[in-house]
């Protein structure tokens, strides 16, 4: 059964005359609370809420194409007024789908809804967001727009018409997932502090910016109004060469025109930005941001394709500022020019996942940090959806969720992100941009340049397996049962006359490591997780027919993979003759072996001597001694999540231990997180990487309640 539909009482989807069909559009609705009230709420991308002044909710929980989740929030009582503030991004990407924009609301109050956005003045005080710079550049490839604000443009109050949404679709269901707090996180200390100069070169040629087209929605070069990623580049520094220091919570911070201060936080936290600025002048203010920081204290807002500056451009005043998006980041450096400004109370508004009842449970001291890393790594991934990171993406994607669902069920004994996860691969009728009987890489989103990664599906019906033992929901396995079907029948056409998978299409992923380069003509690692997937299949749905088959598929990979010491990646047509005869390409990977245990094509029974090597010679000490040089090196995702995996199915527990410092500590002692790969030039905060708990709470290492 699909979730739970929800009515509204009088309440209409509506969005403002004139601008439902443009990008990056945001309107501000306010109403008067009298008392007790609540607040019944949905809409195509996303909102805040504010209550007596301060932000209250954020949402909403993201849903597939056609279906919103609908918040419904008991506001504080005594609040005042209750502000929203809504985007209609109309843009594609990986954090939301590309519907067109609405809002919904209505304000119920002992039982008798007072205010509700229905008929043409929308019911709500309501005015167009001006203060948000509509024509900017994007914040990444796979995020929707950067920040810029412009104050003087608040001014403007256009009177905005109410028209119906023109979505085909619109249905209302049940938000499905908690409602978190958002505590505030106060800088820990100011860094580095000096005078900005203006002679810096613009060199970022990212395709967020400069690729745009159909398949990426956003404004050209040419018609952005502003480009903070442009005018923030040409900043030079000069540091006083100061001290570090710890501000006081209420200090005021004074920065006289063309300076700037460096922020770091405690460590890696996933939030809103928000301080409060007076200014007897213009000027504008420049908040840059990081997870890592670079020499000299540098903080470089462009390290993983993303544009992560906000720009606030102000008339003389005193505001409380805060950004509309999360972002993820250690280190903020804050720059002011054209004027100066007094800041107070930098923080970071908290978006996530509620702090578990979890603690370390063991005297190991590296061990108890990088169980730390892991809950605030899971906080920071984990809300409406399991996301990969909370700072360049924000994005639903399959795999990373295998492991992310296992660690909500360890935390919170329940499994309800995952079935709003895997129920949103279930709601549309087809995924535009996409095959047919595929599925989406990572889901809300549009992927309107037609990639996919043909693994992730696999994934996809694994995890579904393991949802069902979790949870029980019957229910929900018997509705993918025709998208689970689809799925095989896609993947039946690239069957070879052996039943492996030959020459997929689009792109192929095995991990972020040389096992990558390898994905031609017959990879196997991915026929290895296929067969895993055949195994699920036939388990869900009692088809014996598929788990022979999935038999079959294994013995054919351990006939033509192994060469008697290790399992080769992939077969190659002999001299490039795509008529001629498959032949091992004799490269192996570290990885390739981790996926033939994982999967089950080998055990330490039936291929000891092979077991012996991964034990002895491999894992996180090979980069110092490595008698495999000709084996390539495996790494974070997904390869060494798979080793240790294999380790914990075998209670290998010294190894375990030895491999969590040598592979997670330096991480947990640099940033507070766990990151994306084995180095930080990606993200520093990847949702899977916490379910380095799994293996450490079978040891023991956790406490819980």
């Amino acid at each position: 059964m699909l979730s739970k539909r929800v009515n509204f009482k009088k309440a209409m989807p509506c969005w403002a005359e004139g601008y439902i069909r443009e990008m990056n559009i945001s309107l501000e609705l306010k109403a008067e609370v009298r008392g007790r009230a609540l607040l019944r709420i949905a809409a195509s991308s996303c909102y805040q809420i504010f209550c007596g002044g301060g932000l209250f909710e954020m949402g909403p929980a993201r849903c597939g194409h056609g279906y919103f989740r609908v918040d419904e929030l008991p506001l504080p009582e005594g609040c005042g007024e209750v502000k929203i503030i809504v985007a209609g991004y109309n843009n594609n990407g990986f954090e939301y789908c590309d519907q067109p924009p609405f809002i919904c609301c209505e304000l119920e109050e002992d039982g008798e809804v007072t205010v509700a956005t229905a008929g043409d003045s929308f019911g709500f005080e309501t005015r167009l967001y001006n203060e948000r710079v509509s024509r900017c550049q994007r914040f990444s490839f796979q995020r929707n727009f950067a920040e810029v604000y412009d104050f003087a443009a608040a001014e403007e109050r256009p009177v905005l018409k109410a028209v119906p949404a023109v979505n085909g679709k619109i249905e209302f269901i049940e938000r499905g997932v908690p409602v978190y707090d958002h505590p505030a996180e106060f800088a820990r200390k100011i860094i580095d502090e000096g005078t900005l100069g203006f002679g810096g070169e613009s060199k970022f040629r990212d395709r967020s910016i400069f690729g745009i087209s159909p398949a990426l929605k956003g404004f050209t070069v040419d018609e952005l109004q502003c480009c903070s990623t442009f005018e923030a580049e040409r900043f030079t520094y000069k540091s006083y060469g100061a001290e570090e220091r710890i501000p006081a919570k209420d200090e005021r911070l004074l920065f006289g025109a063309d300076t700037y201060k460096t922020f770091e936080m405690e460590k890696n936290f996933c939030g809103v930005i928000a301080f409060e600025v007076e200014n007897d002048g213009p000027c504008c203010i420049y908040a840059m941001f990081d997870e890592i920081a670079g020499p000299q204290k540098n903080v470089d807002f462009l390290r993983m394709g993303t544009s992560s500056v906000v720009k606030w451009q102000l008339t003389p005043g005193s505001r409380s500022l805060i950004t509309f998006e999360p972002y993820v980041f250690k280190y903020m450096r804050i720059a002011v020019t054209g004027g100066s400004a007094v800041l107070a109370n930098v923080h970071i508004r908290r978006v996530g996942f509620y702090r578990p009842p979890v603690t370390a449970a063991t005297d190991n001291p590296k061990v108890a940090a990088v169980i730390e890393a892991a809950i605030e790594t899971f906080r920071q991934n984990t809300m409406d959806i399991f996301m990969d990171c909370a700072s360049r993406e924000r994005a639903g994607w399959l795999c990373d969720s295998y492991f992310t669902s296992q660690v909500e069920y360890l935390l919170t004994g329940r499994t309800q992100v995952e079935r709003n996860f895997l129920e949103n691969f279930l709601l549309p009728d087809k995924f535009d941009f996409i095959p047919g009987g595929m599925l989406p890489m990572c889901y809300p989103s549009d992927h309107n340049d037609g990639v996919f990664i043909p693994n992730w599906a696999m994934w996809y019906v694994i995890e579904l397996e393991q949802y069902f033992g979790r949870s029980g929901d019957r229910e929900l396995v018997d509705r993918a049962r025709e998208r689970v079907y689809g799925l095989l029948e896609y993947f039946k056409a690239f069957e070879n006359v052996d039943g492996l998978l030959q020459n997929l299409e689009s792109w192929i992923f095995v991990e972020w490591s040389r096992s990558n380069e390898l994905v031609q003509d017959v990879n196997f690692p991915t026929n290895m997780v296929y067969g895993r997937m055949l195994k699920s299949v036939a388990a869900l749905y009692g088809d014996a027919g598929l788990a022979e088959k999935a038999e079959r598929l294994f013995e054919t990979i351990r006939a033509k993979s192994f060469n008697g010491t290790f399992f080769c990646d992939n077969l190659v047509f002999a001299n490039g003759d795509r008529n001629g005869a498959l032949v091992p390409s004799g490269e192996c990977t570290e990885s390739c072996q981790y996926y033939a245990f994982h999967t089950g094509v080998a055990t330490p029974e039936t291929y000891p001597e092979l077991w012996k090597i991964l034990l002895t010679d491999f894992g996180p000490h090979r980069k110092q001694v490595n008698p495999y040089p000709l084996v390539a090196f495996s790494n974070a995702f997904i390869g060494n999540y798979l080793r240790l995996d294999v380790l914990s199915r075998y209670d290998r527990s010294e190894e375990i231990m030895d491999n969590i410092e040598g592979y997670f500590y330096y991480m947990a002692e640099k940033t507070g997180t766990l990151w994306e790969i084995d180095s930080d030039n990606a993200s520093c905060s990847h949702g899977f990487a916490s379910y380095v708990l799994c293996w450490l709470d079978k040891l023991g290492c956790l406490k819980k309640g």
